[in-house]
C-alpha cells in the first residue's frame, strides 16, 4: 500500500476513497433496485480501490456478501451463467419498460434499445464461470 500513497497525490487519493464506497452504496442499492447496477458499481468500485487503497480493495473482494459477486470476473473467470440471464433479462425488461412507457422521442427509444444491446453483446462476450453456482 506504500506505493499507492507515493504514486498518488493525497487528494485524488481521497477523491478515489470516496468515489469506491460511493460506488458501493449506489451498488448495494442495485441489490435491491433493478435500475442500478450491480455488478458494474462493484467494479468500478474495485477500481478506485485498486488506486487509493489496497485494504479497502480486499475488503471488497474478500466480503462475505459483495465479493462473490466479482470475484470470479476479477480472477478471469468470468460471470456465472445465472447472473448472465438474469442481468440481461432485467436490461431488456428495465429498457423496454423505459423506452415504450416512458420516452415519447423516437430517437430516444432507439438509443436506449441500443445501449440494451450493447449491454448484450458485452456480457455475451464475457467468459462464463461454470464452476459457481451462485444466484
Amino acid at each position: 500500500m506504500s506505493t499507492i500513497r507515493k504514486t498518488i497525490p493525497h487528494a485524488l487519493r481521497w477523491a478515489l476513497l470516496i468515489s469506491g464506497f460511493a460506488a458501493v452504496g449506489l451498488a448495494v442499492l442495485g441489490i435491491f433496485l433493478p435500475v442500478l447496477p450491480t455488478v458494474p458499481l462493484l467494479l468500478l468500485a474495485l477500481a478506485c480501490f485498486a488506486r487509493s487503497s489496497e485494504n479497502f480493495y480486499n475488503w471488497l473482494i474478500d466480503h462475505a456478501h459483495l465479493g462473490p459477486i466479482v470475484r470470479p470476473y476479477v480472477e478471469g473467470r468470468g460471470i456465472p451463467r445465472t447472473i448472465k440471464i438474469k442481468v440481461i433479462v432485467l436490461v431488456w425488461v428495465s429498457i423496454s419498460a423505459s423506452a415504450f412507457l416512458l420516452l415519447e422521442l423516437f430517437w430516444l427509444r432507439i438509443l436506449l434499445l441500443m445501449i440494451a444491446a450493447g449491454i448484450t453483446l458485452y456480457l455475451l462476450r464475457l467468459p462464463t464461470d461454470c464452476g459457481d453456482t451462485q444466484n
